[in-house]
């Protein structure tokens, strides 16, 4: 596959607007929402990125850039190359698109992060709530997210 810097570069060139991070355990890059589906698709079908390891996200509450942030990791196998990609979303209404179309895998991982944080991913073909109760009020892994009273005070 090559060297990590140099599919960074490319991919810089075909989707404008991409960022590329090189620091830390895994080579990663930051993408505008709108060309997600597109970069993914060039990771899979033309740069060998065949397996999707997970989806995530992390919750960025305060200060200026408030947001949430979609974390996919890719793995190309055999070659055992790995790639971080995320993407900011808004917080107040976070919604992506959905990627089971390219990793059916996605569609439970996808789910996830819609139960715990929120995240809408449009197209899913299920997104429901898979870990909390269907009957539960919030997203449990948000910064702000305050559980019910129960009775009792406990």
């Amino acid at each position: 596959m090559g060297n990590t810097s140099d599919l960074i570069q490319k991919l810089q060139d075909l989707f404008p607007g991409l960022k590329g991070e090189e620091g830390g355990a895994m080579p990663g890059l930051v993408v505008p929402a709108d060309r997600l589906t597109a970069l993914m698709q060039e990771l899979k079908e033309q740069r060998g990125f065949n397996f999707l390891a997970d989806v995530t996200a992390v919750d960025y509450p305060e200060g200026d850039k408030e947001r949430i942030e979609v974390v996919y990791h890719l793995m190309a196998v055999p070659a055992a190359t790995e790639l971080r990609v995320k993407v900011s979303l808004d917080r107040q209404h976070p919604e992506i698109a959905s990627l089971t179309g390219l990793w059916p895998a996605a569609e439970v991982q996808e789910r996830e992060v819609y139960d715990l944080m929120g995240v809408i991913f449009t197209g899913h073909p299920n997104l429901q709530r898979i870990l909390c109760p269907d009957d539960f009020s919030g997203h449990p892994l948000r910064k702000d997210f305050q559980p019910a009273a129960t009775e009792g005070g406990q």
